[in-house]
Order: structure tokens, then sequence, then C-alpha cells
């Protein structure tokens, strides 16, 4: 623990900074400030010693350096029971400095300027703040280091319960969120100068990755009952999962969270009103419609007795309507949408356990990379944003698709990106009818999707999201009366499998586009 005697106070954020160095100052706290943050002290006749006057050394190169100085450093840096540190403190004429009190240049905030140039952001990477904040978080020991407003009333208030002490759990915690603090900021530079790397033609793939994620909450359990787990939010980001408001119900698991993701992933592509149920990251339906509720219900009505538990998600306000179907779906675990109507709220209310979570959808599906762990190694790789149009579309039969059913297509081929691999999907219109997912055979993944569909399968387009290495899909769908296949080609069987469908008057278009997903 340490009693705080001397404060360097230097602040870009000025939230709040006026009261907590008055507080400081009534408690007999020398404080050193710099620049604009002295300026503003000053004239709200707050005792201020400039750290230009206390070393001696003007700041300089348009205030790119100010305190980067051995008065100031050495004052952060000493630990204060080691003798020979103290000693030389004192060989120095170095004033020891008990609490440093930070905010960094607003890099963030002045990259979202619109066209914003290269030499505004660099001149807004703060150089001697993190410094600062590092040697102070370093020896938080001896120093209390202070890098968010919000924490002021709470250090007020340790002051004041323990005369001027703060103790040593209170010093750990502030060091541990400054260097996620720091951790934080180099990593939006980082990211920023990157994006302006590809602008200029090199590689969208960094060479090197820093990431920084901060504890939102304990969750009961993993994937498993005896497995620990928690989520984190990145800290480069005030959006996603992080951000959605919980409404009702328990709390969330960690299979929750997962499928909640899957189900943004879904249905934040679709302009029209459209809802997904998921079981274990994998759709068991999903639908467009004019109408939510006419999405959800046939959605739900894909596969009825694996929707059982799912999360739903969905795309647009639930109203009345959508929440009564879905009150009459039987269990369900989660709802996900923009919002929900009041009248909803007491209709899906009623059942106890289910979640009921709101996400603003402008902050969802905009994240450049997907990485994925490996034992020793990060994999990373760009988020699978491709999409297609009635162009890229190839007939490659003697029958060719309608006008409605290119559409069908186009629908079929947003959904089937995000379904586990290997995946086959049936369509009509806009809403699946039979969905076959992660099986190790192409072939069973078909028998998966037809079998779910049973009778819906007659009349509807069958949707490979990889080429299809053999005939036998294409039995299996003729078989099934399934009437356009659509796939991506690239097999060495191509010309087989097409002659084949000629032959069994199956329609047939290539998409030249592949979306695996392991």
């Amino acid at each position: 623990m340490i009693k705080i005697k001397r404060a360097l106070i230097s602040v870009s954020d000025k939230a709040g900074i006026v009261e907590f160095a008055r507080s400081l100052t009534q408690r007999g706290v020398e404080i050193l400030s710099t620049g604009g943050t002295a300026s503003l002290l000053k004239n709200n006749n707050i005792p201020v010693i400039e750290v230009a006057e206390y070393t001696q050394f003007p700041e300089m190169l348009d205030g790119r350096l100010k305190t980067l100085h051995p008065l100031v450093h050495g004052g952060i840096l000493a630990v204060r029971d080691n003798p020979a540190h103290m000693q030389a403190l004192k060989e120095h004429n170095i004033k020891p400095i008990d609490m440093v009190v930070v905010n960094l240049y607003p890099f963030e905030k002045v990259i979202k300027k619109k066209n914003i140039h290269l030499e505004e952001a660099i001149e807004n990477i703060d150089i001697g703040g993190p410094a600062m904040l590092r040697a102070a978080a370093k020896n938080y020991k001896s120093v209390a280091v202070i890098c968010n407003p919000n924490k002021y009333k709470e250090i007020e208030k340790e002051l004041e319960t323990n005369s001027g002490i703060l103790p040593d759990t209170v010093l750990f915690n502030l060091s541990i969120e400054t260097f996620g603090h720091c951790a934080k900021y180099d990593a939006v530079i980082h990211e920023f100068l990157s994006s302006r790397l590809k602008s200029s033609g090199f590689s969208n793939v960094p060479p090197k990755v820093s990431l920084s994620f901060s504890k939102v909450q304990d969750l009961r359990y993993g994937e498993n009952p005896h497995q620990q787990a928690a989520f984190y939010k990145d800290e480069t980001a005030s959006v996603g999962l992080p951000a959605m408001k919980q409404l009702h119900g328990k709390e969330l698991s960690f299979n929750n969270i997962l499928d909640l993701n899957a189900a943004l992933d879904f249905v934040v592509s679709f302009e029209n009103p459209a809802a997904v149920v998921i079981k274990h990251n994998n759709p068991t339906g999903l639908a467009e419609d004019k109408l939510l509720a006419s999405a959800y219900k046939k959605a739900w009505e894909t596969d009825k007795l694996s929707a059982f538990g799912g999360i739903i998600g969905l795309n647009r306000a639930v109203d009345a309507k959508t929440a009564e179907f879905i009150s009459k779906s039987g269990f369900m675990e989660a709802v996900i949408a923009p919002s929900f109507e009041k009248s909803t709220l007491k209709i899906l209310t009623q059942k106890k356990n289910i979640r009921l979570l709101e996400i603003d959808f402008q902050n969802v599906g905009h994240e450049k990379f997907d990485f994925k762990k490996v034992a020793g190694g990060l994999l990373l790789q760009d988020k699978d944003q491709r999409t297609i149009t009635a162009a890229d579309l190839k007939t490659v039969t003697k029958l060719k698709p309608s006008k409605a059913e290119i559409g069908s297509i186009l629908f079929g081929w947003k959904v089937i990106k995000n379904i586990k691999s290997n995946a086959v999907l049936l369509v009509k219109g806009t809403k699946t009818v039979g969905i076959g997912a992660g099986q190790t055979s192409r072939v069973d993944s078909a028998i998966t999707a037809i079998r779910k569909a049973g009778k819906n399968a007659k009349g509807s387009i069958l949707i490979s999201e990889a080429f299809l290495p053999k005939i036998d899909t294409v039995q299996m769908a003729a078989k099934a009366k399934i009437k356009l296949i659509v796939q991506t080609g690239g097999s060495i069987e191509d010309n087989n499998v097409i002659k084949e469908a000629n032959r069994l008057k199956v329609a047939m278009v290539f998409t030249g586009v592949r979306h695996f997903k392991h």
C-alpha cells in the first residue's frame, strides 16, 4: 500500500479531472501536469506545477516531447523499498511520483473521421502517455496508475476510507486495467495501419496479430459441466454480442453464445424479414418472407423435431404475431433480434426460461477476419463475405432454371455458406425444406437433407456448397423428384455428373464459388 503525496496528471479526456484533482489537492497531494491539462486545472484554481517547469526542459517538437525525462520516469519507476533506488533519486534530486493519471490521445476517435489523412492519424499516436502508464503499471506496488476516468470516484472513496492510502489490491487491479488499456490502444493503431497497407496494394493478411480481450462475465461452465469458461469482449471494438442487451430469462451459457453468434451470421445478410432456428451452430431451418411471422413459421416448420431447444435469430423487431408463433413452438432456448415490441414481451416472458436478447444489427457482420485456435498457433483468414449474383450462375445442362428459381438459388446460396461442411440444402422459394450438415460424405449430407424434407423434397432445389465428386447425389436427387441442382463445379467428374443430370432430366447450375465451413 502507498500514501499518495505527489500525482502526475496529463489527460486527453478531461471529463471529471477537475473534481478529481481538487479532491487530491484537498488531501495535500502535489500535482504535476502538462499542457492543456495544466491550464485547465490552473483556470479552476487548482495548484499545479508544470512538468516543463519541474524538469527545466521545455515541451518541444510540436508537443511530441513532454514527459520523456529522467525526473519524470525516475520518479515513477523507483521501487520505494529498494535503498539503492531511493539513494539514486536523492543523488539526482528526483522526487517520487505516487500516482499517474493519464489517458491517451484519442486515436480511435480521430480515425473514424471520413477520409482521415494518414499524417493526422499518426500525430494522434501517443508516445509519452503509454510510456508513463506502462512505467507506473510495472511499478504498481509503489505507484497508483489511473487510465480510466470512470475510476476517479472509486479512488476518491478509497482515499477517503483509508486516510489517503491505497491498498495493494486496488493498486494491482489498476495495473492490470492499464496494461489492457495500452494493449487495446496499440491494437487499434496496428489495425488502422494494416488497413492502409491493404489499400496500398499489400496483403490484407497482417504479418503479426495482437489480440486483446477483457472478461465480460464468468459462465457457469463451458461446452460441458466439467469445463470452466468465461465470455470476453474484443477491446478494439464496442460491437457484436458483448453489446447485446438481455431483456428476460436466465443467464447465458457457453453454448448459447456460440449459437447466438451463428444465428446472427445467418440472418444479418438478408434484406427482407428473415428467421433462423439454430441447433449446435447449424440451422434447422431458415426462411425469408414479406412478414417476419411467416418467415419464422416457415423456418421452424423445416424441421420441427430438431428445432426443439433451439436458438431463434430474427432480423426485424419482434411483433405480436411472431411472438405468438414462438410461444407455440415448444421449448426454445433464446430469441435474438434488433428489438421487441412491448406487446411481445408480455407474450414471451410467460415462458420463464426463454432468453430474450436485443442487439443493434448495425454492429453485426462487419468483422474483417475469422480466427481459429490450433495447438501452438492460430489460423487467420478473411471472413467469408463472398456473394454471387445471377450473372455468376452458369447453366451446364439442357434444362435451364426459371427466373423464380434463380431467386431461390441466390437465397439458398446465402444460407449454405454458414452451414457446417459437408453441406447440402434443399430450398423452395425463399425457405429451406431440408438441411444436411456436417457430414463426412457429401452424399450422406444429401441423404440427410432429402430425408428431413420428406415429401417437400419434390420440386425443390438442391444446393451443395462444393462440387459433386460423383453421380450418386444426382441420382438421389432425381429419385426424390428434385428438379434443379446447384453446385460449384470444378471436379474431374464434372462431365459425367452433367451427363447424368441430362439423362435424368435434372437442371444443373455451377456457381464457381465454394463455401466450406469447418
